[in-house]
């Protein structure tokens, strides 16, 4: 027999968030209901406090007693009411806060996985608006004791005064059950509604922010508020339908709570009659009613409590998706040998890399290129686990990258891509994420690698200005991005179409210091020109995610399908070398290919004969 949570890995991820969360809190919690239940006990005092002092004063005996009393019950009640007010905000923020660190450490922790899954947009309305109605759980729960005790102790005090006013009054609660039970299972379902609905304004809006100048350059912005506000009237009926559910809920309480009341002081006034209570009990009595029907309250916190279940679920949605696992395989030294035997790997359905081999010897640089969707940065994402493929492996130095443990493979990959995400407040702190201990020196010598030390130097603070107050081009960002990848270092160097945005002067020179380092690094790159690839050791030509051949640019050169990946036009002139001219392609029929290298790469088979089409 399966579990509930087996049957929604959501829903049972959304109780062990909660459940882990209210431990977090638990001593706050722990004392925020004690002092619901205090100020619930001396609510419960208060009304026979109040009849018997009334009894006293209508016999004309002394009462000082009595009404200093009720004084002070009144203002312990006033202490405890501030007292719950505070920890309720403190619980609050501590577990908003804790489930946003949870929740933002798992996405990372995912990857792209959950991005490409939530978008962008509703992870954030996730980690920060459900967060927060979440977040109120743990204290709404600890509070909920103490509005259960009270008409639980209003049912008991009118027991003890006379127990025909419990039972006149036990004769209505089934009623009141039911309209609770009803509240929180609607507004549960509306909620989830409205939450869904606030996701998806959120993901568009974030696209929409995202492509701005898009938007603006096709004059399309009436078009593009319509497509972000379009989930605008779900939005609506959602939350006309939970305001609909609590108002009807009141609505009825108002109508039902009255009743019993006034039953219960009908039977009390009978009584009265009889000589069987005296003035001061049958007010009491009608206090004691007020309390026992303090429905008002309950259907607040059952509301507030399934807004915040539903809030949690979406969070649980999250929380399921599974992070990356590291191993504890340690990574001996070498030269950063890459090699990917059978990889493959799908996204949306569609089997992107196939079946793909690769061997990349220590010290060398292979280039990938391909047509657009042909696989090039999924391959990227692999070889430097970004991302983990669907079948195969990728192994650095012998060792699967799955199997190390998660500082050995970071302090071992470096990355460089195409829109650099500069993480850090300075730009000396965002060239050094990553590193246990960033020295200026090296910074300094990775943004003269990179050239960008000249333009950073012109900042007003020079590599102490802050992030937000750096402009920058595109080809700026991508040798900040360069340098920050130059300064981490490790035996593989991942480039992911990180030179895209430089003139082809710049690129010339940055490739120049990039390939000729010598041995100890291994350079993988994604390239979109011709005058990359041919700087290469060798190129991985991929076509329809398999690797259609592999060899050196000049050599591939001769095929025509090869020549269109960069476009018509292009020639031996835009290799970046007037003295490169096609050489012809030595691959036979055996599926061997010259090395151009001596031996440092030996390219694999091509997928074909080697023969232009």
């Amino acid at each position: 027999m399966t579990s509930r949570a087996d049957d929604d890995p959501a829903a049972g991820h959304a109780r062990t968030l909660l459940r882990t969360a209210t431990r977090y809190s638990g001593s706050r919690c722990a004392a925020l209901c004690l002092v619901s239940i205090a100020a619930t006990g001396a609510g419960l005092l208060l009304p026979a406090a109040l009849g018997r002092a009334l009894d006293l004063l209508l016999a004309h005996a002394p009462a000082t007693r009595w009404v200093l009393c009720c004084a002070g019950l009144v203002l312990l009640l006033g202490l405890l009411d501030a007292v719950q007010t505070v920890l309720t905000g403190t619980v609050d923020a501590r577990t908003t806060a804790w489930l946003r660190r949870r929740l933002t450490g798992h996405v990372l922790g995912a990857g792209p996985r959950a991005a490409d899954r939530f978008g962008s947009g509703d992870l954030v309305a996730r980690l920060v608006g459900n967060a927060a109605e979440a977040g109120t759980t743990p204290a709404a729960r600890a509070a909920l004791v103490a509005a259960l005790a009270g008409p639980v102790g209003g049912v008991v005090a009118l027991g003890l005064i006379d127990w025909w006013l419990a039972a006149v009054f036990l004769a209505g609660a089934p009623v009141l059950a039911l309209l609770l039970r009803a509240v929180s299972r609607d507004t549960s379902e509306s909620a989830s509604r409205y939450q869904r609905a606030q996701g998806r304004i959120a993901a568009a809006l974030a696209e929409a922010v995202e492509g701005v100048r898009t938007v603006r350059a096709a004059g399309t912005e009436d078009r593009e508020t319509a497509r972000v506000l379009r989930p605008l009237p779900d939005l609506s009926r959602a939350g006309h339908r939970m305001w609909r559910v609590q108002g009807r809920a009141a609505a009825r309480a108002v109508a039902v709570a009255p009743l019993l009341q006034l039953a219960v002081v009908a039977v009390a006034g009978v009584l009265l009659t009889q000589g069987r209570l005296s003035v001061g009990e049958v007010l009491a009595s009608s206090r004691y009613a007020v309390l026992a029907t303090g429905v008002g309250v309950l259907v607040g916190r059952l509301a507030g409590l399934a807004r915040a279940r539903a809030a949690a679920r979406r969070l649980g949605e999250v929380e399921a998706e599974p992070t990356t696992a590291f191993g504890a395989r340690r990574l001996p030294d070498g030269p950063g040998r890459l090699e990917l035997r059978g990889v493959t790997a799908r996204r949306g359905g569609r089997t992107v890399l196939d079946g793909v081999d690769l061997d990349v010897p220590g010290g060398t640089t292979l280039a990938v290129v391909g047509r657009s969707g042909s696989g090039k940065s999924l391959l990227a994402a692999l070889a430097g686990r970004l991302a983990d493929p669907d079948a195969g492996d990728v192994l650095l130095d012998g060792v699967p990258l799955r199997e190390l443990p998660h500082d050995d493979l970071r302090g071992a990959v470096g990355y460089a891509f195409a829109r650099p995400a500069l993480l850090g407040g300075t730009i000396g702190q965002a060239l050094g994420l990553g590193l246990p201990s960033p020295s200026p020196g090296r910074i300094r010598e990775a943004a003269r690698t990179a050239l960008a030390d000249d333009f950073v130097r012109r900042l007003p603070d020079g590599y102490d200005t802050a992030v937000a107050d750096a402009p920058r081009s595109g080809g700026e960002a991508q040798r900040l991005g360069l340098a920050r990848a130059f300064a981490h270092g490790g035996r593989l160097l991942i480039l992911d179409d990180a030179l895209s945005s430089l003139d082809t002067v710049t690129e010339r020179h940055i490739t120049d210091a990039l390939f000729g380092d010598g041995p100890g690094t291994t350079r993988l790159l994604v390239a979109h020109r011709g005058a990359t690839a041919a700087c290469a050791d060798a190129v991985a030509w991929l076509d329809g995610g398999r690797v259609r051949a592999v060899g050196r640019h000049e050599e591939l050169w001769r095929l025509a399908e090869y020549r269109a990946v960069f476009g018509e036009g292009a020639g031996p002139a835009d290799t970046g070398d007037s003295d490169v001219t096609p050489v012809s392609d030595t691959r036979g029929g055996n599926g061997e290919g010259h090395d151009g290298m001596s031996g440092r790469i030996r390219p694999a088979a091509a997928a074909g004969d080697g023969t232009a089409p």
